[in-house]
This record gives structure tokens, sequence and C-alpha cells, in this order.
């Protein structure tokens, strides 16, 4: 049943591969049978048609090293299919490559050294022969040494597998091992436990006069001398004496997603299929979701966690260092804390526990917890064993992140799912805001620091200080501001929006003499920003303690300062206790270290190239004013990923339409078209369970155009509210209906109750609106399911509930509106984003200039109706999650009638779609569509 479904769900869709194949991916077009063949993946259950169809094109893939662009709509198993396709293809190849390995290792031991070997040869034959003539014995000689070595390479990397894989078998079948390190960590812990005892007893006897104590409490918020400009060749922490860390890294395949739950998700299903128990995979994620040392934990902001955790590890390496200075006068202070967890031992124990079984993220934290290990360095060992590693985006497509984590993609395989956004999430990545408050309240605090420690810094701290200061105090000027004076009370002199090439930024900055490259890395290596705030977070608070008057003086201009940001900018500097967690963190980081912010600013200037404007948004008062970061071409950091990869495969529920990825992404990259492959599948629903209609006109005859001229109009939001209202007498349970925006979805809810429409429509379902605030979401979503599922089970005439949502806001991606809660999904109008934003503006004219014109249309005008489907996709994609399920799908809007935009719907929506002229007939479809079930 499920299979003949899948096939008359969408045979047409299904078959179809790749729009552009290269004649090196025969496998992935279809055109050869791609390694396993139908029936020989390994899975869990029964695979749909379309299951084995995606595995054979993503085997073809990989083994062909194209890059892929994957289409498979949610509840088609899209997870299951890219863990067992892509798993096998990596279980192939490695056995592929020890066979290989044992062959030519059987030749050379056969005494047959100077034999053809083809793997080999290659550099040392004809094509790269010198042609100048070199004898023949050079040539055998060059050749006969080239073997060798790579002969001596076999044996070293056979030799290393071979360790690693009895240290791990033995680790999984020998508990004794377990217990020794527990018994070991026990140990630990109690000489721990009396060398603290020691240190307090004989610190009670210390009679040090108070202020001195102040003193040595600030030592640590003092910058260390800063030694050199120059890049330093700095040791690793990790980098100890330990041949494990030397080995190369296996052939691998990285899989990220966007958010922490998703991850999780799919190593649940990597747990549950069969290459669950022999795959040795890894997760990574940020200090957030890995730190398991509870003071640092509860510094909450995740550049706070960073640079605490940074100088954590620095005071461990420096501890050593300083007690062996014999001579030197000691400081008096305490000595600087160090991570507890940060034990190599430890760590090195982690790892081998994690490439033994599969473990999730929360199942890696309470290991670490329990090992006294830290997680997130623990993990970082794991890579280069590991075969699958799972993390989100921003790890893998920012370089120094990639790089810090020690990720090498060279010769790899990279698999990006949900990349639906993806360009936007690389744009978002590279980008950086800061406000005016923000700049005003980091160079008082920077003052204010500097002024305090003055006598106690180095020389170069000093001109380092002084140049970010001059820095700060330019940015707020080229904003309309002085820097001295309280953001909140400076009115901007014109406000507006400008764009700027980043030299010309500089320019009118008056800075383009200064070095910020230089800047940036001090920032970087000084910690200054984690120095800075714990500056502030000591001598900003209410109850601080400060015993002199000279002392009181000095900081009564921050505190004040701070407290006068809070009260007048409110959202910027201050924390409102109405503010939920997730937005409170953010606050909290704003509001005590801005210069955290501002080093982002400074690192997306130093790493732009002429793709990269700075767009000067000015605002009311200097506070709400703010300079921002755009990146115009984001092809330029994905470049990199797919030059050095071996494959990408970019998947995705609904990736349609795909020609931005094509052309903004992977052309600009400098792709060759004939390496993309794109595969896209049906839906595994029979073709009965889905109703698309595209309405043109309402019930009385309106035409239906919602556009920005149109839509306000009270006869268009009159028609609007009358197709719900007949719809809500037919369409069961859950109807889910999208509005453009916020502020429309709230114009028509006000005009609606005016009219006594809203009235109407509750009669038969309750209305629920989408809150703006993310904490509140799952709040009303609860509501709405539990509606739902009281009317279903009492009848009577309330059938269900009405969900007010906005195209692009929490509801239209990631959520499930499956079965009873989403029987019927309205699009109201067409979303097209604002294209009066400077920053849309200026991407459009950047489009026009460097992208060539397809099918007759400027690219900017693509991009805008792009953009829009792709939202539109998004949202509709919320209704069918799995096979049983049935939904109808109204789009309110004549122009989704035309061939250009029914093109862009996913092609299983497109196939089924019907467009209809007058709502008596489309109201007959429906009415039908949901009775018959």
């Amino acid at each position: 049943m499920e299979s003949g479904a899948a096939a008359a769900g969408g045979s047409e869709m299904e078959s179809r591969a790749a729009a552009a194949v290269r004649p090196v991916c025969p496998q992935a077009a279809g055109g050869v049978e791609p390694g396993p063949g139908a029936g020989r993946f390994p899975f869990p259950y029964t695979p749909y048609l379309i299951q084995e169809q995606f595995m054979a094109a993503l085997y073809g893939a990989l083994e062909a090293g194209c890059v892929g662009i994957f289409e498979s709509p949610t509840g088609t198993g899209k997870s299951l299919s890219l863990i067992c396709g892509a798993l096998s293809w990596l279980r192939d190849f490695e056995e592929k490559k020890q066979q290989e390995e044992a062959r030519l290792l059987a030749l050379e031991h056969g005494g047959q050294e100077g034999k053809k070997l083809p793997t080999s040869v290659e550099p040392g034959h004809p094509a790269n022969r010198d042609t100048a003539g070199e004898p023949d014995w050079v040539t055998a000689f060059v050749q006969s040494k080239e073997e060798r070595d790579m002969v001596d390479r076999l044996k070293e990397e056979q030799m290393r597998r071979k360790k690693r894989e009895e240290h791990l078998e033995k680790i999984r079948h020998n508990v004794q091992l377990k217990y020794t390190a527990k018994r070991k960590r026990a140990e630990e812990d109690e000489t721990t436990r009396l060398l603290q005892l020691s240190k307090e007893l004989l610190s009670e006897g210390d009679g040090a006069d108070v202020l001195e104590k102040l003193d040595h409490n600030d030592e640590e918020l003092i910058l260390a001398e800063y030694e050199s400009d120059e890049e330093k060749k700095v040791v690793s922490g990790l980098a100890e004496d330990d041949d494990d860390l030397e080995e190369e890294h296996v052939t691998k395949i990285y899989y990220c997603s966007r958010t922490h739950s998703q991850l999780s998700q799919f190593v649940h299903e990597v747990q549950k299929s069969p290459f669950g128990k022999g795959t040795r995979l890894v997760s990574l994620a940020s200090r957030q979701n890995l730190c398991v040392n509870e003071e640092v934990r509860r510094l909450g902001a995740l550049q706070i966690i960073n640079d605490r955790c940074m100088e954590m590890q620095k005071n461990k390496h420096e501890k050593k260092s300083e007690e062996e200075k014999a001579g030197q006068r000691r400081r008096a202070s305490r000595p600087s804390a160090s991570c507890p967890f940060y034990s190599y031992e430890q760590m090195q124990f982690l790892r081998d526990e994690v490439l033994v079984e599969v473990k999730d993220i929360e199942q890696l934290v309470a290991l670490g917890r329990e090992a006294k290990a830290c997680p997130y360095y623990g993990s970082r060992y794991a890579i280069p064993a590991a075969q699958l590693v799972v993390l989100p985006y921003q790890m893998l497509l920012h370089e120094p992140t990639r790089s810090a984590a020690g990720i090498k993609l060279k010769d790899q395989v990279v698999i990006i799912d949900e990349a639906h956004n993806l360009i936007d999430t690389i744009t978002c990545i590279h980008s950086a805001e800061v406000s005016g408050s923000q700049l005003c309240c980091a160079h008082s605090q920077l003052l204010q620091y500097m002024e305090r420690y003055r006598k106690r810094l180095k020389a170069k701290n000093l001109m380092y200080i002084k140049q970010i200061l001059y820095v700060l105090e330019r940015f707020v000027a080229v904003l309309g501001g002085n820097v001295n004076q309280n953001p909140s009370c400076q009115v901007v002199p014109q406000t507006g929006t400008v764009l700027k090439s980043i030299n010309d930024f500089l320019f009118q900055s008056q800075i383009d003499n200064i070095n910020l490259f230089k800047v940036q890395r001090y920032c970087q290596k000084s910690l200054i920003s984690r120095k800075l705030f714990g500056f502030v977070e000591r001598y900003a608070g209410p109850a601080t303690a400060v015993k002199t008057n000279k002392e009181n003086q000095k900081l009564a201009g921050l505190q004040s300062f701070l407290l006068t940001l809070q009260q007048g900018s409110g959202k910027e500097a201050g924390v409102p206790q109405s503010h939920p967690p997730a937005e409170a963190e953010n606050e909290q980081l704003r509001a005590a270290s801005p210069l955290m912010q501002i080093e982002g600013f400074l690192s997306a200037l130093t790493n732009a190239n002429q793709d990269g404007r700075v767009i000067l948004n000015r605002q009311g008062t200097v506070a709400q004013s703010s300079l921002k970061f755009l990146l115009l071409n984001p092809a330029v950091h994905f470049a990199k990923v797919v030059e050095e990869c071996r494959a990408v495969v970019i998947a995705g529920g609904t990736m349609q339409p795909v020609a931005d990825f094509r052309e903004q992404l992977l052309s600009c990259a400098g792709v060759d078209p004939a390496r993309v492959v794109e595969f896209s599948c049906g839906h595994v629903i029979p073709p009965e369970n889905i109703l698309p209609i595209v309405l043109c006109n309402g019930p009385s005859n309106q035409q239906l155009e919602f556009t920005y001229q149109t839509r306000d109009r009270p006869q268009m939001m009159d028609e609007t509210g009358r197709i719900l209202c007949n719809l809500c007498n037919v369409v069961p349970g859950g109807v889910v209906c999208f509005f453009p925006s916020y502020d429309y979805e709230k114009q028509v809810h006000a005009h609606w109750e005016k009219t006594g429409l809203l009235a109407r429509l509750a009669a038969k379902k309750k209305v629920f609106q989408e809150p703006k605030k993310a904490s509140q979401v799952e709040q009303v979503l609860v509501e709405y399911a539990k509606c739902i599922k009281r009317c279903s089970q009492a009848g009577g005439q309330m059938t269900g509930a009405l969900l007010l949502s906005v195209v692009g806001g929490k509801m239209s991606e990631g959520i499930n509106f499956s079965d009873e809660l989403g029987r019927c999904v309205i699009m109201v109008g067409m979303p097209y984003p604002n294209i009066k934003s400077p920053e849309l503006q200026e991407k459009m004219a950047w489009l026009d200039k460097t992208m060539p014109r397809a099918t007759g249309q400027a690219p900017s005008r693509v991009l805008i109706e792009n953009l829009c489907m792709k939202a539109v996709n998004q949202s509709i994609g919320r209704a069918i999650r799995h096979q049983k399920d049935f939904a109808s799908i109204l789009l309110l809007d004549h122009r989704y009638g035309s061939a250009a935009v029914l093109s862009k719907l996913p092609g299983w929506i497109r196939e089924r779609t019907q467009v209809k002229a007058t709502f008596g007939s489309a109201f007959a479809e429906l009415r039908k569509f949901h009775r018959g079930r």
C-alpha cells in the first residue's frame, strides 16, 4: 500500500533527479547502478520507494564528488534516508580503501616494489615527467622513492587504525577500566578538597590590610603584558605528548542543522538506525550547551562564557611556568582560578567513551559531569577518529569557529540539512550590528577602566586602549553624537539610513589611519572585553563596597552613566524584569559587556571584501541609532567549503525555488555547473489527501489581490473574513491562516472586531493570535491544541480553533501542524519583502550588477519572487507531516495562478493545485474534500 501510494503520489517527481548533471555524476542522475542498489541499503523498516531513490541518488552524488541539492518533504523520512544513504557510502568507501591498501602492501611484501602501482605512479609518469629529458635511472629512482613513501604511509595508517580499533574495543568490553578511572577521579577530588582546606587554614592567620586585599582581588582584572603584535606560535593546552592527537582525520561526514533540538533528533535517528552500534559519532556544540562548570555556566551569555573559559585555560597553562620562575617577586594575590574539568587525562577518557557509543548532547554533558571532564574540549578530541560529526550551522560555516574547533574539511563530506534558508544564515553569521548606546557605554566603561588601572598597565596595553577609545569616539560621531554625553538625550540632527562601502565608512569615520587588524587581534588575544566585563560586574552594581573616597570619585562617573543608560534607553541597556530568559540573556550581554558586541563588528570589518557594506542607521536619538555590517555575497564564505570538500549536500524539506542556491550561492562560489546535481522527490501521501487551491475571487466576486496599495481597503479585509467564515463551517479541527506581517494581521483582526466578523468566526472556532514574543509561542500552541481536542471530543457548535499566524514568524518554521492541528492552511496574499529596505535595495543593485539576466528577468526581480515563494513554501508545508495526514491549502491571491509563480511551488503540491476563478467552485471542492473523511 505504502509503496503503491508513494508511486501514485508523485511518480514523475520521484524519478526526477538532476536538471544539470555533469558527466562524472552518472550515478546521481540515475544512469548507473549506484553502489548498494535498491533494497540493499540497511534500513530499520521497509523503506518507501522515494526513500530508496533518495538514498541511491545520495550515494551516487557522494561517490562522484558532486554538490547536491536534495529535496524531500517533511514526513517522508528524510533524516533516515540521509543517515542510511550516506553511512552506506562511507562503509563501502572504507572497505574499498582497505582492500586497495591490502593489495598494494601485498605487492610490496612480495618484493614487487618496482611494479606499476596505479594509485602512486601518476605524479611521476609521462604527463609529469621533466621535458628536459632526465636519465631513465633518475626517473626510476624518483618513482621508486614515491612508491616506497606511499607504502610506508599505508603501513603507518594501518597501524594507527588497528591501534585505535583495539583501544576502543578494549574500552567497550572492559568494565574494569571504567572503575579504575572512576576511583582515580575520586582520589583526585579528595586531594583537591584537602588542599583547599589547608589553604583556608593558612589564610585565616593572614592579617592583611583590607585595602590591600581589594587590590589583590583586582589582579585578575588587569591586562597581562601584550608582548607582540605578530602572531605567536601558541602551543595549545591540548597539545601534550600524545600520538592520538597527531592522528590524521579519517574520511568522515559532517552533518549540520540549524538548532540544538534538530541535531539531538538526528542523533536519536542514528541510534535507532542499523548503523547505531558501529558508527563513531561525535556531537559538537557551543560552550553554552556543553560547559559543566557551574561557576562559568551561571554567566549566561555565550560570549561571556567563551571569554571566561579561555581565561581559565590561560591561567592553568601559565600557573606552572610562573611557579618555575625562581628569584622573581611572587605576587601577593590569590592564584587565578583554573577550570577543574580541564583535565587532559579525563578528557581522553571522555573522548574514548564518545567514540565507543553514540551519544547526544544531553548524554555527553551527563558523562562530562560524571567523569569530571570538559565535554566541550573532550568532544573535540574525538573529531579525528570520528566517522560522523554532528554540529550546528555556525560551527561549520564560520571559518574562524571551524578552525578553532579543529574541523578539517579537506576531502570530507558535508551534509547541510534544513538548508532552505542557507543563504540568509551565512549572511547573518557574517553580519554584525552595534547601537549608539552600546558604543557610548563601551567607551565610558573602557575609560573608567583605564583611569583606575593606568599606573599598573603596560605601555602597549595603554596604547591599544587609547586606539579603541578613539575608534569608539569616531563611530559615535558618524552617527551624529558625542561620546561624552548620554546617548538617550542626544537627538540625531539628520535621521535616515545610509549605505557605505567599507573604505568610505573608514574614511568618513577618520579611522583609516588605524590598523583595525591589529586592534581586532589585540581584543582577541588580550581578552580585554572579559576583563572589562569583570570590572563592570564588580564596580557598577548598587551593592559595591569601595573603600576610599578617592576611588568613589573615580567610579561615580561610570555608575551614574550606566544608571542613566538603563533608565534612558531601556531596550538597549537595561534588563527589564518582564523579559523572558533568552531575551534577558541577550540584554545582559548588551548591557554588561557592549565591547564584546563591538568586537564582532570590528571582526566583520576586517574580514570583509569588496562585497561588504556598512549601514548607518540614524534614528531619533544616538542611543537608538546603529551601525550594521552587511554581507552582500555570502558565496565568498561558502566557496572554501565546496572547494575543500569531496562532496557537499544541501538538503531540506522545501528547497524550491532552487535557482537561488544555484546562482547566488554555488555559481558565485565558483562551482562548475556540471558538478551540481538536483534531486527532488514527491510525498508519501496519496494524491487524494491534499487539496491545494488558488482562489482568484472572494464570495462577493471581489478580485483577491493583496498588494501594498489594495490590502488595507475595508472591502478586501471584509472579503478575507467572509472566506474564513465559510471555511470554518466545513473544515474540522484546526485552521491556520498566515498573514504577510504582524502589523497587517493586527490591522485585520482589529477591523473584524469592529465589524462583528470576529464574533461570527469565534462562534465556530476559537480565535488565537501568534504572539510576537518567542517565550509565549509554546503557551499559545498548547492552548490551541487543547481547544481542538476539547471540541472534537465534546461535539457541538464549536468545531475547533483558528490560528492567525505570520509568514516568517515563530510558527511558519519548525512547528508541525499535523493531523487535527492543521486541516486547512490559508495564505493571505503574497508575502513579498519590503523593497524599500535599504539593505534589500543594495542587495538588488549588487545582483543586477554582478549576475547575468536569466529568463529575461532582472536578477533583482528573481530575488524578490524567490524570497516570497520560499516563505510561502515554508508556511504551507506545516500541514502535511506524515503518510496518513490530510489537509487543504488555500492561496488567496489571483497572482498565485500565473505559470511563473506556480512553477516555484514544491512539485508534490504544484501537481495537485487547482486554480479557481470563483469562490463557489472552490468552496464546493473544499466541502467535498473535508466531508468525505
